[in-house]
């Protein structure tokens, strides 16, 4: 297997050049557990750990995907290199940061059961997510072998983004396989992201013909699924190209701008940029497009909700994140200060 083969391009080789005139060689990140990385080269696949300058001095960790540099013959990472897209979300819980999940996807398929689990509000969040990263969203909808009426449910999913391939599909009953994998070239990455129990391990197995990773039912009480796949893992398929799985996620918690949002919700933007006021809230002011077009019948009053939701979501992450910076710089202030006292020490 060649570099080019696991998405090697000529960004990546030319942020290597200092790095290979020193004798160091590149290999990318397939799997992240805790400490200990597995990393391809072409030639085999490795087991690594990062630097200690890795570990105190910079700020990103590498995650599954990522193109690093390797020293020593017991290979430890020593830099990763620049990314050309990052799955992020905010860290789950009160506290506020990003957490990469992937690095250099370029394309992700948005899964969804038609199941229970069907749930277009939900779609709009991942596609929110999918714009932030900057990878090509694909919405998989899976277990079509559940629903009454598959194409029913691709057209209202249609509405939500129109420019956003739609694909159906059956994992289980394996149907579906040719429409699902047109959407990757050869040399891509494309990565899984879903909730628990929409089919993202079962999907791998159905694509790779065999049984690669572990699979359990989702409870009959509420549709809901466990967490099959526990890490992030970047498998190569039979086509040239490689296929991330992903632990579902129960909390998505949102990492994005406000263009992100114009961004999915393109139709509420578009409306929205024809209001009398700059600043309209879309609550009922005068001259607003937005209402109208919702009086009209021209857009969805579920939809603009969800748009209003998440952009007080947004909001509140952006105060979060002004606060997070004004108390970091803070800090650093107080550690040049505490130096100079000290003697001037270096920091």
């Amino acid at each position: 297997m060649r570099l080019e083969d696991l998405g090697w391009d000529a960004s990546f080789s030319s942020a290597f050049e200092p790095f290979e005139r020193a004798g160091l060689r590149p290999g990318r990140i397939s799997r992240t557990d805790r400490r200990s990385f597995r990393v391809l080269t072409g030639q085999d696949e490795l087991h690594a750990e990062v630097s200690g300058k890795l570990r105190y001095h910079t700020p990103e960790w590498p995650v599954t995907g990522d193109w690093v540099v390797l020293r020593g013959d017991s290979p430890v990472i020593d830099t990763v290199l620049p990314r050309k897209t990052e799955l992020s979300r905010k860290t789950a819980g009160e506290q506020t940061g990003k957490q990469v999940l992937a690095a250099n996807v370029d394309v992700l398929f948005l899964v969804t059961g038609l199941d229970r689990d069907f749930n277009p509000r939900r779609i709009e969040r991942w596609l929110l997510l999918a714009g932030e990263c900057g990878a090509q969203p694909v919405i998989v909808l899976n277990k079509a072998d559940l629903h009454p009426d598959p194409d029913w449910a691709a057209g209202e999913v249609r509405q939500l983004a129109p420019a956003v391939p739609v694909t159906v599909v059956s994992a289980l009953a394996e149907q579906g396989a040719a429409e699902l994998i047109r959407h990757v070239r050869h040399g891509e990455t494309a990565a899984l992201v879903g909730s628990s129990g929409v089919g993202k391990s079962t999907i791998v197995n159905w694509l790779l013909e065999r049984d690669a990773q572990l699979t359990q039912e989702v409870r009959k009480d509420d549709g809901r699924g466990r967490h099959t796949t526990t890490s992030r893992e970047l498998i190569p398929m039979p086509g040239g190209w490689l296929l991330m799985d992903t632990p579902g996620l129960r909390e998505l918690q949102l990492w994005a701008g406000e263009d992100s949002l114009d961004q999915t919700f393109e139709d509420v933007a578009n409306f929205a940029a024809m209001c009398r006021f700059r600043d309209c809230r879309h609550e009922g002011e005068p001259g607003c497009a937005v209402t109208e077009a919702v009086s009209g019948g021209d857009l969805d009053e579920a939809r603009l909700g969800s748009y209003r939701k998440l952009q007080r979501e947004l909001a509140y992450l952006a105060r979060r994140q002004d606060e997070w910076a004004a108390a970091e710089e803070k800090r650093r202030w107080k550690r040049i200060h505490k130096a100079m006292r000290q003697g001037g020490k270096r920091l």
